[in-house]
């Protein structure tokens, strides 16, 4: 049978999808005029056209720097209009994107560089002395190009060959496009590679799910070095013709400006953000009119906030995926959302889902197990991974790591992280990552890293630390070499030093019993 074709067991999930909505946000039409605004961020904007132009001269200064197909391009800074057209000039010449965390360490960053190898190194000048510090100790010796001496030399090329087109590369839907880097619990980032097959079969099961078109305005502030701001709703936004506004970071007050200025139809948002829109003292003032729909993910929301916008005449689509399915899994309905306000929905078209139960089984349907996924937008692996690649599949299915129930009317709800990943402000916080840093100190004997419940982040760590016999070491010193060390949002809010970890009959540390303490600390 062929791979996209739903099995006899798939059809009735999917069939479920129909029932429930998708689709029934009106159909948009879907032309790309040349003249049409594809960009806007502050005060400059960029038409198609005009993009294609800029595309075209990056593809060149990239290639005249002697890229090749196959090689990484690695970029490090905030949003910007810069980070698209080095995304697309990459594409044209063949070469692999490599969108770098900003928020990181740059012991992390260099970490990332060592492993992808990447043939030039785009710097943003806001963030260049984190790029820098990576560098100087950083194995490879990647080309660095300032984003400044970038678009000179993109000028340059404008006028002296714009039509000059010699430097692209033919690709296929199976060549590697992106490398994102996603933490895993052995605490060390690994690279996912996304095809461009992956990519665009994910566009189109966006485009299934909600529909969209020239007249959309998806407003972007959530990161594009995750998968959630580029390839949720930002590149079906620019596939069906829409425009795109890209912010260089989620501010309330400016989000909530920027949606009357800008008349946003649409936007993707991390769960946190979702919840200090709500709270913001601007949210009752803000003019909401013109939005549609908003697609949030990273960790579950509140019933209550997801019925404030609701009640604000906005569908809020909960979705659920990971950076391994370009991000598509599942989201909610429209038109179901109401009934459903903490589900994570139900599964994309051309998604194919199916739960791993505690004895080993794969079944489709109603149940509770591991979530699986199948279909054309799961990656083809990790970078220069390939024992943790077979790690991540069973039988064809890629194991999500989380477990899942599915009710009766086919809308799925996350229950729990097999790999106990704490998720803080929409960024994955590892507890081995953290717990490996921690444990460097020579006063450690071991230590447990939990998550708590917080009212801003939606969770943040709670570190669980043991000294040696006879050693002193207090929360600052502990703190203070996290912070050299891990990005912001991966440092404990809280440190607690037992001396001894609660352990079952056979020596597993019991996270469980810790949970329990954590939360007294948010009481």
């Amino acid at each position: 049978m062929d791979e996209l074709s739903p099995t006899t067991d798939e059809i009735g999930w999917r069939g479920l999808m129909i029932d429930h909505g998708i689709g029934s946000l009106p159909r948009r039409r879907a032309r790309i005029t040349p003249a049409a605004i594809a960009l806007i961020q502050n005060d400059v904007s960029l038409t198609y056209a005009e993009l294609a132009q800029r595309v075209d001269a990056v593809a060149a200064v990239l290639a005249g720097l002697g890229v090749l197909a196959g090689d990484r391009v690695a970029y490090l800074g905030p949003n910007d209009l810069a980070t698209f057209e080095v995304l697309f000039a990459t594409a044209r010449i063949g070469a692999i994107f490599v969108p770098l965390n900003t928020r990181l360490a740059a012991e992390e960053i260099r970490y990332q560089l060592d492993d992808c190898v990447p043939a030039v190194l785009v710097l943003d000048p806001r963030v260049e002395s984190l790029g820098v510090n990576a560098l100087a100790s950083a194995a490879v010796c990647p080309m660095l190009l300032r984003l400044d001496d970038a678009y000179e030399a993109t000028a340059a090329c404008q006028a002296s060959h714009p039509s000059d087109a010699g430097y692209m590369a033919d690709v296929t839907m199976q060549d590697p496009a992106l490398i994102m880097y996603t933490s895993g619990t052995s605490g060390r980032a690994k690279g996912a590679v996304l095809t461009h097959g992956n990519i665009t079969w994910n566009i189109l099961t966006q485009l299934a799910h909600i529909s969209m078109g020239t007249d959309d305005a998806v407003l972007c502030a959530a990161p594009l070095f995750h998968v959630l701001g580029l390839c949720q709703l930002t590149l079906p936004a620019l596939y069906t013709g829409g425009k795109v506004v890209v912010m260089d970071s989620f501010h309330a007050a400016e989000f909530l400006a920027a949606i009357s200025r800008h008349r946003a139809t649409a936007f993707p948002l991390a769960s946190t953000m979702l919840a200090m829109l709500r709270d913001h003292p601007d949210w009752d003032a803000a003019d909401l009119s013109g939005v549609r729909f908003v697609v949030f993910g990273g960790s579950p929301v509140a019933g209550p906030v997801v019925q404030a916008w609701l009640d604000r005449q906005v569908e809020v689509l909960q979705g659920y995926g990971m950076t391994e399915a370009s991000p598509g899994v599942l989201m909610a309905a429209p038109g179901g959302v109401r009934e459903h306000t903490t589900s994570a929905g139900v599964p994309h078209y051309f998604t194919d889902v199916a739960l791993l139960t505690a004895d080993g089984k794969i079944v489709h349907g109603p149940g509770q197990g591991e979530l699986l996924v199948k279909g054309p937008n799961i990656f083809s692996g990790y970078w220069r991974k390939p024992e943790a690649t077979a790690a991540t599949f069973v039988d064809g299915w890629y194991r999500s790591g989380d477990v899942v129930r599915v009710d009766e009317d086919g809308w799925a709800y996350v229950l729990d992280r097999l790999n106990a990943v704490i998720i803080s402000g929409g960024e994955n916080v590892y507890p081995a990552e953290v717990e490996r840093v921690i444990g460097e100190l020579d006063a450690v004997a071991e230590c447990a890293v939990v998550p708590v419940q917080d009212r801003r982040w939606g969770e943040v760590a709670a570190a669980f630390v043991v000294l040696r016999p006879g050693q002193e070491l207090d929360e600052l010193t502990i703190l203070r070499h996290l912070q050299s060390k891990l990005a912001r949002y991966k440092i404990p809010k809280y440190v607690v030093f037992r001396t001894t970890l609660p352990r079952n009959a056979t020596g597993k540390i019991q996270r469980l019993v810790l949970r329990d303490e954590a939360r007294k600390l948010s009481a």
